[in-house]
């Protein structure tokens, strides 16, 4: 008699209607890691979730159901997709070419907030899995309908799960408006380690800081910061802050690290993300690290800003890695 094979997949990949939407579900099933994108929700990321001594632990605060996503998003922009600007756009304006545009699609505190297609339905181009990962790839065609913005740009999201917890996501931006076009992106996830903030540490590949107004625009000047290119502890911190990532540093270029639970988080932005911001809610409950390939207002203040000429196309991708705290004796 033939020994016993299992031949199940090491990854699957599939679309599931659960929760009021679809979710693409990428699994890993030899680790028991699960990764849920929402196409209908601006293509976010809801869900990452790892085995970690013998518990399933969901790393991303996100949403529970369609109701919830629709009732929350404007309250703390949890995963959102960030274009074609970031953070605040001062006043909601800019000047391109000599033109004045008002992108006003959210306000807060007067200022635009966290671009235009932070709710944008995308459709889902594949989805698919080999013996080595799963993917899916989402495509958001945006015609220009808003007039604060109205450069016509096709858009493209791919997540990819790998073997060890690791997840990259790709963001492909192509300029069809014929014309050449200002451009900024990022991401708005929140994670959660532990049950609070306040029992992480985090470290960041930066020794700067962008220099913000009262009003969290940025002056155009960097500033030193060293204080967390060393380990620092989150308990009681409060952050809204942008740092100028130092590319001639090794990745991964964050870590987020909770000994109260054994698990850290590194993130591997590409050279496409050169700024990363830093939110702590008050609720505390999780901590919003955003890979940016610009500083917030930079429609303005042109800091990192991208000018993308007609037909061309950008490509912004960031990795995030999972894993125990394993600690070695030095005898």
């Amino acid at each position: 008699m033939e020994p016993h094979v299992n031949r199940t997949p090491p990854f699957s990949a599939a679309l599931i209607e659960r929760n009021g939407w679809k979710e693409v579900e990428l699994c890993d099933r030899q680790n028991g890691t699960t990764v849920v994108i929402i196409p209908e929700a601006g293509a976010i990321l809801n869900r990452f979730e790892v085995m970690h001594q013998g518990i399933r632990l969901n790393i991303i605060d996100g949403f529970q159901d369609v109701g919830d996503w629709k009732q929350q998003l404007t309250q703390g922009f949890k995963s959102a997709k960030l274009s074609p600007f970031v953070c605040r756009l001062h006043a909601a304006q800019y000047t391109w070419e000599g033109h004045q545009y008002t992108a006003d699609k959210f306000l807060l505190n007067g200022h635009a907030i966290h671009g235009l297609l932070y709710d944008a339905v995308h459709e889902i181009e594949f989805i698919q899995a080999s013996a080595f990962m799963a993917e899916c790839k989402l495509v958001y065609r945006y015609s220009g309908d808003h007039p604060g913005y109205p450069f016509a740009i096709d858009m493209n999201v791919r997540y990819r799960l790998e073997e060890a917890n690791q997840l990259s996501i790709t963001t492909t931006v192509h300029n069809r408006s014929g014309k050449t076009i200002p451009l900024s992106d990022g991401w708005h996830p929140y994670f959660k380690l532990g049950r609070s903030i306040d029992t992480a540490s985090l470290y960041i590949n930066s020794r700067q800081q962008v220099e913000f107004d009262s009003e969290l625009l940025p002056t155009g000047k960097l500033v030193p910061d060293k204080k967390w290119f060393k380990w620092a502890a989150l308990h009681r911190v409060k952050l809204d802050n942008c740092f100028k990532l130092d590319a001639e540093q090794p990745l991964p270029h964050c870590t987020l690290r909770d000994e109260s639970v054994g698990l850290q988080l590194f993130i591997y932005p590409e050279t496409g993300y050169p700024y990363l911001q830093v939110y702590t809610p008050d609720h505390r409950r999780s901590i919003a690290i955003e890979n940016l390939s610009s500083p917030p207002d930079a429609f303005n203040n042109h800091m990192g800003l991208i000018e993308l000429g007609p037909i061309d196309s950008h490509l912004f991708s960031t990795r995030y890695r999972i894993e125990p705290i394993v600690h070695t004796s030095q005898w």
